[in-house]
């Protein structure tokens, strides 16, 4: 099996560069079973719309996982709710929140367990990503067998916390995968027991400015305090993804491959 993830899909810049690389990523890299974007700056840099979600649709996304941001646009809540294709941080109270925070997608015939998580550190109050892992796994392994491929999106800041999460369910999902802090890592590799990991995935859209944010939108803010409106950077477009390739009678992994490339 063959997944492409790419990482959070910021602005309008970062919806244009998957629109122009995605059909071009599949010839040169493909072909994928799935692809996976996180989708929660996809619209103006908070949150999602119904409408990018037909978008991403559209152009071969196969499911979608998200953040925090994911509840900056409330228009989207009722999308989380009837599609099961598309992910919520699974660690926040369940009974109270739009959505699910994890699932099964099937495509030509093969299943991927896909498991969305909000670290701890440095974010918002939220209940442990560990303790909701080992549910998470249990249930989704209960509804298919042992061997389930599993792709974890944790959207976490700190790269300890990362770490610890990807050496935490090594040997039991297929890649854990950190997203948020919109910078790609260079610490792609495959944990002892098999499981495919990065601190942080990167960012899809303008990479010239401040995560993706105009320079003179986002330094004085730094300078003075100030509350800044954020505009998106167009500068420097481009994917910043990975391709995790799965044995598919074991469920783990046995390469991971990191891209980052321009339009």
């Amino acid at each position: 099996m063959r997944i492409l993830f790419s990482g959070d899909v910021a602005w309008d810049s970062g919806r244009k560069v998957l629109q122009a690389l995605l059909t071009p990523l599949k010839q040169s890299y493909g072909p994928f079973d799935f692809v996976i974007v996180n989708c929660e700056n996809a619209a103006h840099g908070k949150g999602m719309t119904e409408k990018i979600y037909n978008d991403f649709t559209l152009w071969g996304v196969d499911a979608m996982t998200s953040g925090n941001h994911i509840w900056d646009k409330s228009a989207f809540f009722q999308t989380l709710n009837e599609k099961n294709n598309v992910f919520r941080p699974a660690n926040y109270h369940h009974s109270t929140c739009p959505g699910r925070g994890a699932g099964i997608i099937e495509r030509n015939g093969k299943k991927l367990g896909i498991i969305n998580l909000q670290g701890q550190v440095y974010m918002p109050p939220i209940n442990s990503p560990f303790t909701c892992a080992d549910q998470k796994i249990e249930e989704l392994k209960s509804q298919c067998n042992e061997n389930l491929a599993i792709i974890v999106d944790f959207h976490a800041e700190a790269t300890s916390e990362k770490q610890a999460m990807g050496y935490y369910l090594d040997g039991r999902v297929s890649a854990v995968l950190g997203t948020h802090t919109h910078v790609q890592t260079a610490d792609e590799q495959i944990l002892p027991k098999g499981t495919a990991f990065i601190s942080d995935v990167g960012m899809t859209g303008g990479q010239g400015g401040i995560l993706g944010v105009k320079l003179e939108n986002a330094i004085p803010k730094f300078l003075n305090g100030m509350p800044s409106k954020f505009e998106a950077c167009d500068i420097n477009p481009a994917f910043n993804g990975v391709v995790i390739e799965i044995n598919d009678l074991t469920g783990l992994a046995t390469r991971i491959t990191r891209l980052n490339i321009g339009v």
